[in-house]
């Protein structure tokens, strides 16, 4: 040291100390949003896999913004003339943002992620798509354009129908490890070969293409983001909204969080097979758990995201029965005689969930004089199916709700 140098005291450098690190803290990291679409973001995944590498870094408590895009990661302006070369071939979603390295993090710990806000974008959209929860009872191919504002979204495509803001991420997961890639792979290869609905590895339009594409290192085995697994993933609970903390498996050092699929509102059961997705941006922090609070993912927030945005509702209910002959489609796979001859499926709670929604469209088309196009849509967007019980054997019942505060004149839903 210099003859004529003062040494600051200690107190004081730690003081510097913390104060550079609470700086550092205060720094927000953003990610996502470059690029037309996710293919061209490099922050930006379709895939999940261990070995797909993380974009960005970030500290337990650190604000992290990330620029989502929608599910199909297609253009929703209606004016837009772009032309997407991918909608021939699919594969395009989720889109997701990320994967976010959280500093600190191992392999068993649990990733405790708080929701700050989630911002909508200018645009949404919803299909009746051929993996809706009715999609051999009705047609495909209906969609409305939603114009999103900060309190409401209506659509020209359904007139006379406001739809209040719930926003939330569909997807908000952790990266798989290697055991959960193999359990994952065999048990939906498993039930593919049965004839079930399962989305196998597949890379057209995968990304990162170095190791999902089509010449991509583990293209065999990076996982689809359709289905949700014990490590979170497409759950499209909508209750995990702004103000609500989820509790993910970290399975890999870093636990590698991705959010994507954002929802500006959605019911419970996303019925048609989406809700209205939008481009978003999502704020939220993380902090590390040693342990965590129950198996699986959970979730705590306060109640009022329990609630359905009306003051007044009505409902249906659904049993689960079926008419001698019939085989639901969602079952179709097990290839049982049984099931045809019976008239009821005992504790069949989707059964009944599917009796639920059939009478609220039938409600909606008959006393609100829509399209079963338009009320399947308000189904999708709007409309809560809950469990009523599953005590009352043999017959589980479901209740379908619809928030009766939608409907309004045309002119307050402009």
């Amino acid at each position: 040291m210099h003859p004529n140098t003062t040494q600051a005291p200690s107190s004081v450098i730690l003081l510097i100390a913390l104060l550079a690190s609470c700086l550092a803290l205060a720094e927000d990291v953003t990610v996502g949003g470059k690029g037309r679409n996710c293919i061209e973001d490099p922050q930006c995944i379709n895939r999940l896999h261990p070995e797909i590498p993380m974009t960005a870094s970030a500290r337990p408590g650190q604000t992290i913004v990330l620029h989502t895009r929608n599910a199909g990661d297609f253009d929703l302006d209606p004016n837009s003339t772009y032309e997407d070369p991918r909608r021939a071939t699919g594969n395009t979603g989720h889109a997701l943002t990320g994967p976010v390295h959280i500093e600190g993090a191992k392999a068993g710990d649990t990733l405790a992620v708080t929701l700050l806000n989630v911002a909508p974008g200018p645009w949404g959209k919803t299909w009746v798509g051929a993996g809706g929860f009715l999609a051999d009872h009705y047609p495909t191919g209906f969609a409305a354009t939603w114009k999103l504002g900060a309190e409401y979204a209506h659509s020209e495509q359904i007139p006379g129908v406001r739809i209040p803001i719930s926003a939330f991420p569909g997807v908000i997961t952790t990266l798989p490890d290697d055991a959960m890639v193999t359990t994952a792979m065999a048990r939906e290869t498993a039930i593919s070969e049965l004839g079930a609905r399962v989305f196998l590895p597949n890379p057209t339009n995968a990304t990162p293409a170095e190791f999902c594409g089509p010449s991509g290192k583990v293209k065999d085995e990076c996982l689809r983001t359709i289905p949700p697994r014990e490590h979170g993933g497409n759950m499209d609970i909508r209750y995990m909204r702004a103000g609500v903390t989820i509790h993910l498996p970290c399975r890999i050092d870093g636990c590698g969080l991705a959010v994507g699929d954002v929802h500006y509102a959605q019911g419970d059961g996303e019925v048609s097979g989406t809700a209205i997705e939008m481009d978003a941006t999502v704020t939220l922090t993380t902090e590390i758990l040693k342990e965590a609070p129950a198996l699986g993912v959970s979730f705590t927030g306060p109640v009022s995201t329990l609630a359905i945005p009306s003051e007044t509702y009505f409902a249906t209910t659904g049993l689960p029965f079926k008419q001698a002959g019939d085989v639901p489609a969602d079952m179709a796979y097990l290839d049982s005689p049984r099931l045809a001859a019976l008239e009821s499926l005992p504790d069949d709670i989707a059964l009944a969930a599917r009796n639920a929604l059939l009478a609220m469209i039938d409600h909606l088309v008959k006393e609100y004089g829509l399209s079963v196009d338009q009320a399947y849509v308000i189904c999708s967007v709007a409309v809560d199916l809950r469990i009523g019980q599953l005590v009352d054997a043999p017959n589980a019942g479901a209740v379908a709700l619809l928030p009766l505060d939608i409907f309004v004149d045309e002119e307050t839903a402009q």
